[in-house]
């Protein structure tokens, strides 16, 4: 039984995140895991009208992580590696991205998807307190 009683179901879950679909790539017992997760770790009487999106970012963060082992493992790549590529080089050509303006230095593994970037603004929103912008 769900600690949360908005805990999202998996269905509502690929409903609000339609590109997670592909049942192959991102099965259904890796997202109940993830909603699992989600409850033990999230509160929503702390988060309030935010807790199911923030339930929803946390799943897909770690869905898409593993959705990425699952295919590479398809094709014989070992992709459980982690890190945010910044470069990449084939022959004479090379491409470089500046992520100085996405990637939050103390968000760290979150870092590793736009779903965790977005949950780790939101998450450290709460209990910050007021703030005044000049």
């Amino acid at each position: 039984m769900a600690k949360n009683s908005r805990l999202p179901t998996s269905d509502r879950f690929r409903a609000d995140f339609p590109e997670f679909s592909d049942e192959t790539r991102y099965p259904s017992a890796s997202i109940d895991f993830y909603l699992g997760m989600a409850d033990t770790i999230l509160d929503q009487n702390k988060l309030g009208d935010q807790f199911v999106y923030l339930a929803e970012l946390f799943v897909a963060h770690y869905t898409e992580l593993r959705g990425r082992i699952t295919a590479g493992a398809s094709s014989g790549v070992n992709s459980s590696g982690g890190g945010v590529a910044t470069s990449k080089s084939v022959d004479k050509v090379s491409v470089s991205y500046d992520t100085s303006g996405i990637i939050n230095p103390d968000a760290g593994f979150w870092n590793n998807t736009g779903y965790g970037r977005e949950f780790f603004w939101w998450w450290s929103m709460f209990g910050a307190g007021g703030r005044q912008l000049l």
